[in-house]
């Protein structure tokens, strides 16, 4: 059986390939996922396809873990390198930033993108 890290570097993987169903087979069919380019958050297989989808087509992101750590409330840190560039290859974002993963039943139900402030004051 895989760790819950082995299970979310999958979902990376499955992320920076643009493999949609590769990474909705790993979520609840109602995760909740935050839309980190509008703002907001996406509920649900259905939305996070079409959130996905259609932010490829404005801006390539890729996302690359380099650690994860579970906290005291049992989710899974994961700190990320990201970067994101236009369709013309011009860099947007190129940072560090933390995702919280809440995980039940061996599926991703909901994904938070904080900070690293955000994360000590909670």
């Amino acid at each position: 059986m895989q760790s819950n890290h082995q299970f979310i570097a999958e979902a990376y993987r499955a992320f920076n390939a643009r493999d949609i169903d590769a990474a909705l087979v790993l979520m609840h069919p109602n995760v909740d996922w935050p839309n980190g380019m509008e703002g907001g958050r996406v509920i649900g297989h259905d939305a996070i396809r079409e959130y996905w989808t259609r932010q490829w087509k404005i801006v390539s992101p890729h996302v690359d873990p380099t650690a994860m750590e579970d906290d005291a409330k049992k989710r899974t840190v994961v700190s990320v390198h990201q970067v994101v560039k236009d369709m013309s290859g011009n860099i947007f974002f190129d940072q560090t930033i933390r995702h919280i993963y809440t995980l039940r039943e061996g599926l991703i139900v909901r994904m938070d993108i904080m900070d690293i402030e955000e994360i000590k004051t909670e």
